[in-house]
């Protein structure tokens, strides 16, 4: 079983300053809940009760939004505006919270193996809360774990691009398994090709085997000093140990403004705010 999910949140959300000067981008709101607590919500749907948070400097916020806001609590207690805090109170009682710090931001490979201690022997989920997730029947996660269960290895969610974005993605090359689950074993992995014959990208959505941490202790920094996450999955893929699932539902790129406008025009009108 998957019991835990990892969600790297040491990031510095530049493309979002002045707002993230402050703001941790993962608390960056989709109507009225932040980024993060989406990915949550979506771990806990898929069965999972154990978040572990990697943050870095400046994200206290994250850990007061997942802890009890008494003062807030009682001032709302008896009152018609209580019902707004019932959400994320649920998600408080349901769920685990841990952290660790990433001391330096050398790239996603390094934030995994900072949550190490959070994690242990065992395999695990990973979420990147910028790429929120929607779906019309299971979650994201649970049909990776679907998946997991059934082949007992590394998973990858991906999507097709269009060819003139491959440059700002993973992109993998593999050899489709089944065309009912739209499932890949992959062969190749490439981080940000300025080529490709291949258009299908990863998203921020994995299951990884627990030795995945010792391949990342041995893989080289690239050229920018970051330790990639798809060098060490390339590693797993060649020993036939990385499958990738083309997921069902759509994604948004959140970490940039494009995105997450879109997000919020999405979620709004699910939800009716506004007219289709």
């Amino acid at each position: 079983m998957i019991k835990k999910c990892l969600f790297p949140a040491a990031g510095y959300g530049t493309r979002f300053l002045p707002a993230t000067k402050a703001v941790p981008k993962e608390m960056l709101p989709i109507l009225t809940k932040p980024l993060l607590q989406y990915g949550v919500e979506e771990a806990l749907a898929a069965g999972i009760k154990n978040m572990a948070i990697v943050t870095g400097r400046g994200k206290r916020a994250i850990e007061d939004h997942f802890d009890n806001a008494f003062e807030l609590e009682s001032q709302l207690q008896g009152t018609e505006k209580e019902h707004y805090l019932k959400e994320i109170k649920d998600i408080i009682k349901s769920s685990t919270f841990t952290y660790v710090r990433q001391q330096k931001m050398l790239g996603l490979g390094h934030a995994i193996l900072t949550g190490e201690p959070l994690i242990g022997n065992e395999p695990f989920a990973v979420i990147l809360a910028d790429d929120l997730c929607d779906c019309k029947e299971q979650s994201t996660l649970s049909q990776m774990i679907d998946t997991y269960n059934k082949y007992k290895c590394s998973i990858i969610a991906i999507e097709e691009v269009p060819m003139s974005q491959v440059s700002r993605y993973g992109i993998i090359n593999g050899n489709l398994i089944s065309n009912s689950t739209d499932t890949y074993q992959v062969t190749n992995m490439t981080e940000k090709p300025q080529k490709s014959d291949s258009n299908l990208a990863i998203i921020g959505r994995y299951i990884l085997t627990p030795d995945i941490f010792k391949i990342l202790r041995q893989i080289q920094p690239d050229k920018n000093g970051e330790i990639q996450i798809t060098d060490a999955l390339l590693s797993q893929a060649k020993q036939g140990k990385v499958i990738a699932l083309k997921f069902k539902g759509k994604r948004f790129d959140c970490g940039s403004i494009e995105g997450f406008v879109d997000a919020t025009n999405h979620f709004a009108k699910k939800f009716k705010i506004i007219d289709n």
